[in-house]
């Protein structure tokens, strides 16, 4: 029977390979709506893969093969304003660094050094602000206008409301999954572009896949870990610790994650012969990836999550903390997109 080490690989593998071959990215598809780009095809990808992430997901909790209370991101006590504003940290790291955490890990896997600057000071940054000596600000941040709320999805708030399980299901993921539908499909962009559909189809399936292997695979009866799917931030700062402490340290989840990411993705790089070794053109590039990936390592954490881990596998249990995580990270895109016109407005370039 298959371990769970090498499912979280395989899970790895198969995101790697889809956001490869799909160029899937929440900030390409913000910039195709800042610089005018049509009608933003890798924006409806995003939101087809959110879709398909809530159905699949929410399918499995009303069939009870998972149980999403239990879930690492779901939580019934949260301060908005620090998930909110670790939510526009990561969003404008992302602007400045030219990728999230996830597509990070997928260029570098072709090639790509100046995202492995990035992903080096995400992974510094996110250990340090989750136990170095940025720990004592997140926790500060972390406790300023704190909610507590009775469940920590919108299902399990609608059946403390006196609904039964899968009528509330229905009633809060059928909504939010028909506007995203409509949305991805309206436009003939994406209609257009099936491997950009597909690969997102499958991004979507994926996160689902990783609730229900955490739930189901390799399962201590008597101490369960707490279910989770795909998310980068903190694994990847627990490769680089990995890298460093690997001495009598256990191997789990997360690092297995990343290292299938960029097995997949790498794969795909080379048959696709799109492998490049590709470095900084500037100092100015440098220090832009430096400042990016510590905001997105910072943010993150603080967010608890990162445009993938909150952005799909959060609101795809429909974890009322994630919306404003995901309403933070466009938020802090679109102020760095903005920020980032201005700039080549002043320079004479076009965006």
């Amino acid at each position: 029977m298959i371990s769970l080490l090498w499912a979280g690989f395989l899970l790895g593998c198969g995101f790697g390979v889809a956001a490869r071959l799909g160029n899937f990215c929440l900030l390409r598809g913000l910039r195709q709506i800042h610089s005018g780009g049509g009608d933003a095809p890798a924006l409806r990808a995003y939101a087809l893969a959110l879709a398909v992430a809530m159905a699949a997901t929410q399918c499995l909790a009303s069939m009870q093969q998972i149980d999403l209370a239990q879930a690492q991101i779901v939580r019934s006590a949260f301060g908005v304003p620090g998930v909110l504003a670790g939510g526009a940290l990561f969003g404008f790291g992302m602007v400045m660094a030219g990728s999230c955490g996830a597509r990070a890990i997928v260029l570098f896997a072709g090639g790509n050094l100046r995202a492995l600057v990035v992903l080096a000071s995400l992974g510094l940054a996110a250990q340090a602000t989750l136990t170095g000596i940025l720990a004592p600000l997140r926790q500060a941040l972390q406790g300023v206008g704190q909610v507590q709320l009775e469940a920590g999805t919108l299902p399990a708030q609608l059946q403390l409301a006196g609904m039964s399980a899968t009528p509330a299901i229905l009633l809060a993921a059928l909504p939010p999954i028909a506007l995203l539908l409509w949305f991805a499909l309206r436009s003939p962009g994406l209609r257009r572009a099936p491997r950009e559909a597909a690969t997102a189809s499958l991004i979507g399936a994926l996160v689902a896949l990783g609730w229900w292997l955490t739930s189901h695979v390799d399962v201590d009866p008597f101490d369960p870990a707490a279910p989770t799917s795909l998310s980068f931030i903190g694994p990847v700062a627990e490769s680089f610790l990995y890298l460093q402490l690997a001495v009598e340290r256990d191997l789990n989840l997360g690092p297995v994650m990343v290292l299938g990411t960029l097995a997949g993705a790498g794969g795909v790089a080379l048959v696709t012969r799109s492998f490049k070794l590709t470095g900084f053109d500037s100092p100015q590039r440098l220090l832009a990836s430096l400042a990016g990936g510590s905001l997105m390592g910072f943010g993150g954490v603080l967010a608890v999550g990162c445009s993938i881990g909150q952005g799909l596998s959060g609101l795809s249990t429909l974890a009322l903390a994630s919306i404003p995580a995901c309403l933070g990270i466009v938020l802090g895109c679109h102020i760095g997109l903005a920020a980032e016109n201005s700039i080549h407005s002043l320079r004479g370039h076009t965006p």
